[in-house]
């Protein structure tokens, strides 16, 4: 079955993990749910980059976190927090486009 990853979870959001990368955290409603989508490997770097536009390669770590039942996403920042370019100095808006990414599980 294919949902939305804002149907599986209870918390997608965006943060600054220092003033070069930025860190994306998916909190799942269910043990279920988070072991469904880490077993299936939906959320890879090939799948991340491609939602976000960037190369792989800008894909510092993608970790699951059991006792949470999430997955959190480090990458490198397009542009350094604080840079004059930044549009988003904490990265707390860049979580959006994970809210309607599909998985199938």
């Amino acid at each position: 079955m294919t949902y939305k990853l804002r149907d599986l979870a209870d918390v997608i959001r965006s943060k600054n993990a220092g003033p070069y990368e930025l860190t994306f955290d998916i909190m799942f409603k269910t043990e279920k749910f988070y072991r469904s989508v880490a077993a299936a490997g939906v959320i890879n770097k090939e799948s991340f980059a491609a939602l976000y536009g960037i190369s792989p390669e800008d894909i510092m770590e993608i970790i699951h976190f059991d006792p949470a039942k999430a997955i959190k996403v480090t990458i490198a920042r397009p542009v350094s927090s604080g840079d004059l370019r930044e549009t988003d100095v904490y990265g707390a808006q860049q979580h959006a486009p994970l809210m309607a990414f599909e998985v199938s599980i």
